[in-house]
């Protein structure tokens, strides 16, 4: 006999399951967010991070939201700059990514 499971229940149970997923699937949107975004990009765009710029990764035509969304991530606080870091440098491993970093780590402080 064949069980028939309602939709509302899978889909309680897949959320349940994605909030426990180390609680940031998804960055953080919102005016503090795109601040400190619209911040990387004017101080810290010509840098670069693996072999492109700063500016690229932050462009939507980019199709690159791994960048995004560790620097949303960042900048709400639900990673710290050790974790960046290591994310950005397995990530993107190609060049040297510490100049961008430092500069990134400096935009935290403020404006």
């Amino acid at each position: 006999m064949k069980r028939i499971v309602p939709q509302s229940f899978l889909l309680a149970v897949t959320a349940l399951a994605l909030s426990g997923c180390g609680g940031g699937l998804v960055a953080p949107e919102g005016p503090q967010s795109n601040a400190f975004l619209n911040q990387l990009s004017a101080r810290c765009g010509k840098l670069s991070i693996g072999n492109r710029p700063i500016d690229y990764l932050l462009d939507v035509s980019s199709n690159d939201v791994y960048f995004v969304d560790e620097a949303s991530k960042l900048s709400a606080g639900e990673i710290d700059e050790a974790t960046f870091t290591n994310d950005i440098n397995s990530f993107y491993p190609t060049g040297n990514n510490q100049r961008a970093l430092d500069c990134i780590f400096a935009q935290l402080g403020g404006s």
